[in-house]
């Protein structure tokens, strides 16, 4: 038996079985941010203060780029997520909910690519 209505069957309305995709994924990019952000912390709080020289350095030794990489990655994914949750949840018009879907998704992409690129040039560039 079918809990939808004729209507909701007749236009396909129900559920897609995303929600619970976008709830793992979001569990999953805060457990992988946990050691991130920790050995951010551990690392980063001792170059507060440093000059561009030293803070080279650090960027471009051993796994620091690919961590760095990853926390930027993950940082920007996960709070995208989190927004996006947010929005569909408050945001009642249908134009400003796509509106600021389309934002979120476009502002984190942006930032998380400035910070990959700031990574790279701190790593290989001048």
């Amino acid at each position: 038996m079918e809990m939808r209505s004729q209507l909701g069957r007749v236009r396909g309305l129900g559920s897609t079985q995303d929600g619970s995709h976008h709830f793992w994924v979001q569990r999953l990019s805060g457990i992988a941010l946990i050691p991130l952000v920790i050995w951010f912390a551990v690392v980063a709080l001792p170059l507060v203060g440093a000059d561009i020289a030293t803070f080279k350095a650090f960027v471009g030794r051993h796994y620091n780029p690919v961590l760095l990489g990853l926390l930027i990655v993950a940082g920007f994914y996960h709070g995208q997520l989190g927004l996006q949750a947010v929005i569909e949840d408050y945001v009642h018009g249908e134009a400003a909910k796509l509106t600021a879907l389309i934002g979120v998704k476009f502002g984190a992409v942006l930032i998380g690519a400035c910070g990959l690129f700031a990574i790279i040039r701190l790593t290989f560039g001048s």
